[in-house]
């Protein structure tokens, strides 16, 4: 059984082998984030985590969506407009995926986590084979009646309050893409309609968050935002500064062309409206002007994800989070205790 208190994947920078090692080692769990690097890269970051724990860690792995067909034309001309530099190829990329699953294969972890679909029962099978675990992400009950097929360990579900992308399987081009339900009411449809170990994600960010989820059936709390200001995370500079100000988020898919949950810039306010649904093809087509906004020291045409609650969020060493998380915790359920002690005739 994992333990209550899990450190999210975070793709494109913020997780690394510090991070999940530091959390493992406070008795937490941790995942690597697979998205965005290359198989070797994925390979050295195992084998960096290795070096820092004797802990069991997982690893998150983008699944590949179908191509989109939409004309990213008139996109691309706006933000070379907008901007002065010239977008990227907006080709579809599978990001490595088959090639990643052979270095888990190769060299087995814990638990391997998916996102964005469902990964085929030959890939479940083969990571079964070498001892790893199969967690997959849902938002929706619908979402967790196709995974519950594969016969996963456990699901994550995932509440549209998170930050970062939502999990969704098919974005219907509607604004949040699919169906969004609030982290208790997922927990609630999801757990009527298959009978699954559950794992919660979706804007936690203190222990009574997790004493929530908990107390509402979930097996452990996933948390991603709470650990984004941590040393220990790769959390981009001008991305810390922001999470520190007092931007309302909401959910785009100007950066990626899949919703996500980002703090407002004028990035995010300028293209929500017109970005069309293809990814990863639009996430190719902005990076350059994202890394061009960081290098210029600029955080309005960054992607700045985090979830709806990132003002409350903890800071400190990441051990120094689990601690506090798990001490808050501890207090919610002997505070929920003590009241329902109090409520009794």
């Amino acid at each position: 059984m994992l333990p209550n208190i899990i450190v999210a994947p975070m793709a494109g920078g913020p997780s690394t082998p510090e991070l999940v090692a530091g959390a493992v080692n406070a008795g937490a769990y941790g995942f690597l984030a697979a998205g965005y690097v290359t198989p070797a890269a994925l390979a050295a970051q195992i084998a960096g985590t290795r070096k820092l724990t004797a802990g069991a860690f997982g690893v998150n792995v983008f699944v590949p969506g179908e191509k989109s067909t939409v004309d990213l034309d008139g996109y691309a001309e706006k933000l070379r407009s907008d901007y002065g530099i010239e977008p990227g190829d907006p080709a579809w990329t599978d990001d490595e995926y088959p090639a990643k699953l052979d270095v888990l294969v190769d060299d087995p972890v814990d638990t391997v986590s998916f996102t964005f679909g469902l990964p085929s029962a030959a890939d479940v099978e083969r990571l079964r084979a070498v001892g790893s675990k199969i967690v997959i992400t849902v938002t929706s009950p619908a979402e967790a009646r196709l995974a519950a097929r594969l016969r996963p360990d456990a699901l994550c579900v995932q509440g549209f309050e998170a930050g970062a992308h939502r999990g969704i399987f098919v974005d219907d081009g509607s604004p949040a893409g699919a169906p969004a339900y609030g982290l208790l009411a997922a927990l609630r449809l999801v757990g009527a309609a298959v009978d699954l170990p559950l794992i919660a994600a979706g804007g936690l960010v203190h222990g009574a968050d997790i004493a929530a989820v908990l107390t509402a059936g979930a097996v452990a709390a996933q948390l991603g935002t709470a650990f984004l200001r941590c040393p220990e995370a790769g959390t981009q500079p001008l991305h810390r500064q922001a999470l520190s100000e007092t931007r309302e988020t909401a959910v785009t898919r100007a950066f990626s062309g899949r919703p996500a949950r980002a703090l407002v810039n004028r990035f995010l306010t300028g293209n929500t409206e017109l970005a069309p649904a293809a990814y990863p093809q639009v996430n190719s087509l902005t990076k350059p002007i994202r890394a061009a906004a960081a290098k210029s020291a600029d955080p309005e045409a960054m992607s700045l994800y985090a979830g709806q609650a990132y003002s409350q969020a903890p800071q400190g060493p990441v051990a120094d989070v689990v601690a506090q998380l798990d001490a808050q915790l501890r207090a919610a359920l002997k505070s929920a205790g003590s009241a329902l002690d109090r409520a009794t005739p």
